[in-house]
Protein backbone atom coordinates (compact mmCIF):
# COMPACT_ATOMS: atom_id res chain seq x y z
CA UNK A 1 0.00 0.00 0.00
CA UNK A 2 2.91 1.92 -0.55
CA UNK A 3 3.10 3.14 -3.80
CA UNK A 4 -0.90 4.44 -3.31
CA UNK A 5 -1.80 7.82 -2.49
CA UNK A 6 -3.88 8.85 0.37
CA UNK A 7 -7.19 9.22 -1.65
CA UNK A 8 -6.16 5.82 -3.24
CA UNK A 9 -5.72 4.48 0.47
CA UNK A 10 -9.27 5.06 1.65
CA UNK A 11 -10.86 3.98 -1.71
CA UNK A 12 -9.12 0.84 -0.90
CA UNK A 13 -10.08 0.54 3.00
CA UNK A 14 -13.30 1.53 1.54
CA UNK A 15 -13.64 -1.42 -0.09
CA UNK A 16 -12.02 -4.07 1.67
CA UNK A 17 -15.34 -3.12 4.22
CA UNK A 18 -17.61 -3.53 1.80
CA UNK A 19 -16.33 -6.72 0.14
CA UNK A 20 -19.06 -8.93 1.26
CA UNK A 21 -21.24 -6.65 -1.03
CA UNK A 22 -21.88 -8.14 -4.64
CA UNK A 23 -22.47 -4.88 -6.19
CA UNK A 24 -21.26 -1.25 -4.79
CA UNK A 25 -22.38 1.62 -6.56
CA UNK A 26 -20.58 4.80 -7.13
CA UNK A 27 -22.17 7.42 -4.86
CA UNK A 28 -22.31 4.46 -1.72
CA UNK A 29 -18.43 4.03 -2.18
CA UNK A 30 -17.69 7.40 -2.35
CA UNK A 31 -20.22 8.11 0.76
CA UNK A 32 -18.28 5.63 2.46
CA UNK A 33 -14.75 7.33 1.66
CA UNK A 34 -16.00 10.57 3.17
CA UNK A 35 -17.25 8.73 6.27
CA UNK A 36 -13.97 7.38 6.76
CA UNK A 37 -11.55 9.88 6.04
CA UNK A 38 -14.65 12.47 8.34
CA UNK A 39 -14.64 14.87 5.14
CA UNK A 40 -16.85 17.16 5.58
CA UNK A 41 -18.89 18.63 2.26
CA UNK A 42 -18.75 17.36 -1.23
CA UNK A 43 -21.56 15.08 -0.37
CA UNK A 44 -22.21 14.73 -4.41
CA UNK A 45 -18.55 13.93 -5.48
CA UNK A 46 -17.58 10.98 -7.10
CA UNK A 47 -15.14 8.69 -7.37
CA UNK A 48 -12.17 9.04 -10.35
CA UNK A 49 -11.78 6.54 -12.61
CA UNK A 50 -8.02 6.59 -12.81
CA UNK A 51 -8.04 6.28 -8.98
CA UNK A 52 -10.40 3.60 -8.82
CA UNK A 53 -8.99 0.86 -11.30
CA UNK A 54 -4.87 1.46 -9.69
CA UNK A 55 -7.26 0.61 -6.30
CA UNK A 56 -8.91 -2.45 -7.95
CA UNK A 57 -5.73 -3.76 -9.70
CA UNK A 58 -4.69 -3.38 -6.35
CA UNK A 59 -6.99 -5.56 -4.25
CA UNK A 60 -6.98 -8.16 -6.09
CA UNK A 61 -3.28 -8.82 -6.59
CA UNK A 62 -2.60 -8.51 -3.08
CA UNK A 63 -5.50 -9.16 -0.91
CA UNK A 64 -7.00 -11.40 -3.16
CA UNK A 65 -9.97 -9.26 -3.76
CA UNK A 66 -11.29 -9.32 -7.52
CA UNK A 67 -13.58 -6.65 -8.21
CA UNK A 68 -15.01 -6.02 -11.74
CA UNK A 69 -15.90 -2.54 -13.32
CA UNK A 70 -19.03 -1.28 -14.94
CA UNK A 71 -20.54 1.79 -16.59
CA UNK A 72 -24.34 2.59 -16.38
CA UNK A 73 -25.66 5.02 -18.99
CA UNK A 74 -25.75 7.60 -16.98
CA UNK A 75 -22.01 7.03 -16.94
CA UNK A 76 -21.66 6.01 -13.29
CA UNK A 77 -19.74 2.89 -12.01
CA UNK A 78 -20.85 -0.12 -10.55
CA UNK A 79 -18.37 -2.00 -8.79
CA UNK A 80 -18.97 -6.03 -9.23
CA UNK A 81 -17.58 -8.88 -7.51
CA UNK A 82 -16.84 -11.13 -9.53
CA UNK A 83 -13.68 -13.99 -10.37
CA UNK A 84 -11.72 -12.07 -11.53
CA UNK A 85 -10.71 -8.58 -11.89
CA UNK A 86 -11.91 -6.20 -14.89
CA UNK A 87 -10.95 -3.07 -16.11
CA UNK A 88 -13.41 -1.06 -18.01
CA UNK A 89 -13.16 -1.08 -22.02
CA UNK A 90 -11.84 1.78 -23.92
CA UNK A 91 -14.87 3.12 -24.80
CA UNK A 92 -16.63 3.31 -21.58
CA UNK A 93 -13.35 4.75 -19.93
CA UNK A 94 -13.55 7.75 -22.92
CA UNK A 95 -17.21 7.95 -21.76
CA UNK A 96 -16.41 8.37 -18.23
CA UNK A 97 -13.69 10.37 -18.35
CA UNK A 98 -15.11 12.52 -20.43
CA UNK A 99 -17.76 13.34 -18.14
CA UNK A 100 -15.71 13.36 -15.15
CA UNK A 101 -14.77 16.75 -16.69
CA UNK A 102 -18.56 17.65 -15.09
CA UNK A 103 -19.19 16.23 -11.90
CA UNK A 104 -16.75 16.87 -8.65
CA UNK A 105 -14.84 14.14 -7.75
CA UNK A 106 -12.61 13.43 -4.61
CA UNK A 107 -9.22 14.45 -4.27
CA UNK A 108 -5.84 14.19 -2.43
CA UNK A 109 -6.97 17.82 -1.69
CA UNK A 110 -9.75 16.96 -0.40
CA UNK A 111 -7.58 14.48 2.25
CA UNK A 112 -4.65 17.33 2.99
CA UNK A 113 -7.46 20.38 3.85
CA UNK A 114 -9.65 17.93 6.50
CA UNK A 115 -5.91 16.97 8.12
CA UNK A 116 -4.90 20.90 8.11
CA UNK A 117 -8.66 21.70 9.52
CA UNK A 118 -9.23 23.32 5.60
CA UNK A 119 -12.16 25.37 5.32
CA UNK A 120 -15.30 24.83 7.70
CA UNK A 121 -18.44 24.94 5.54
CA UNK A 122 -20.38 28.61 6.12
CA UNK A 123 -23.80 28.16 7.27
CA UNK A 124 -25.69 31.60 5.46
CA UNK A 125 -25.91 34.23 7.89
CA UNK A 126 -29.54 35.83 8.40
CA UNK A 127 -31.18 38.04 6.40
CA UNK A 128 -31.52 41.60 7.77
CA UNK A 129 -34.88 42.95 6.90
CA UNK A 130 -35.85 46.55 6.84
CA UNK A 131 -38.51 47.78 9.01
CA UNK A 132 -40.87 49.74 6.98
CA UNK A 133 -42.26 51.99 9.81
CA UNK A 134 -38.41 53.04 10.13
CA UNK A 135 -38.15 54.47 6.47
CA UNK A 136 -39.45 58.05 7.68
CA UNK A 137 -36.06 58.18 10.10
CA UNK A 138 -33.82 56.90 8.02
CA UNK A 139 -34.46 59.31 5.08
CA UNK A 140 -35.63 62.37 7.34
CA UNK A 141 -33.78 62.62 9.68
CA UNK A 142 -35.68 65.73 11.30
CA UNK A 143 -38.53 63.36 12.50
Amino acid sequence: MNDLTPIQKEITSALEQMKEKALITEAVLAKKVRENAKIQGKNKAGICLKDLEICIEYLAENKDLPFALHLNSANDILIKKEDIFKLLDADAKKRRQSSEKSISVLTNGDLRQKASGGKLPKKRSDRKKMNVRDLDTDFNPEL
